[in-house]
């Protein structure tokens, strides 16, 4: 029979203890340095992420910029952003096991000008007035009720964003063919696209690791609606990279784009 004494460590500190709170719940590869040192977390190479590189890159640098970081999973854009030379990071996450899993990242690999934020970046952006100089929001926009209200207020914090999606494609449905159950029209601040709902499936919902939205459902778009819907709300400029039609989890592409 287990007891609170159990959930103390008795051996000599170090950063794989705290690790270890969150042992095999992992999706992230850490850092070459902290590989070095044997820490270990999981394989995802998000804390060397090219995706990252490349958009930071296409965006002028962050160099003294003011970031908005909308849902920073473990912190590996986080830490990129930092490295990079961000004068400030602001992420916010909802899902509570990540939040702290980005704040043992934050104290472990020694971040210094990242906050991280607990709560509905939704929620925030819709009554925030601040600005940004660079918003990222990787892995994000697929998992929202509202995809386009999600860019209406990142077109109202800051003149540049990073995405990272998922898209509806129609022509790889066959990968899941009963992820989608509707598809309806939708008018949005004067912008006309198709929402295609999709389904979190019950297992995935079970387990520590999920990392979707906050309902158990989400509304994807197809990637010219994406497109058409920056334009629609002043970005003009749009680059594109690192897409992917048959990836198992959807359609995918990355991209930056400025007002």
């Amino acid at each position: 029979m287990s007891n609170i004494l159990d959930e103390y460590v008795t051996t000599l500190p170090t950063a794989q203890n705290a690790l270890d709170i969150f042992k095999a719940e992992w999706i992230s590869h850490l850092p070459p340095e902290s590989s070095r040192l044997g820490w270990v977390a999981g394989k995802m190479p998000l804390f060397q992420d090219a995706r990252m590189t490349w958009a930071i890159n296409q965006l002028g640098g962050v160099e003294g910029c003011r970031v908005l970081e909308l849902g920073p999973l473990e912190a590996g854009h986080t830490y990129m952003l930092e490295k990079m030379g961000a004068s400030s990071v602001l992420a916010i996450e909802s899902n509570t096991r990540a939040y702290l899993k980005c704040l043992i990242i934050k104290e472990v690999l020694n971040l210094q000008r990242a906050r991280f934020l607990l709560g509905d970046f939704v929620a925030y952006l819709q009554q925030t007035t601040e600005q940004f100089d660079v918003c990222v929001a990787s892995g994000v926009l697929y998992h929202m009720k509202q995809p386009a209200e999600l860019i209406h207020l990142l077109s109202k914090a800051g003149k540049k964003v990073m995405l990272w999606t998922h898209y509806y494609n129609p022509e790889n449905i066959h990968l899941n063919p009963h992820q989608f159950s509707e598809h309806k029209e939708e008018l949005y601040e004067g912008f006309k696209h198709t929402l295609h709902l999709q389904n979190y499936h019950a297992a995935g919902l079970a387990t520590k690791t999920f990392c979707g939205g906050i309902q158990h459902f989400s509304c994807w778009m197809t990637r010219q609606d994406i497109l058409d819907c920056l334009e629609h709300f002043g970005f003009k400029n749009i680059q594109v990279n690192f897409e992917d039609v048959n990836h198992p989890h959807g359609s995918c592409f990355c991209l930056v784009a400025s007002q």
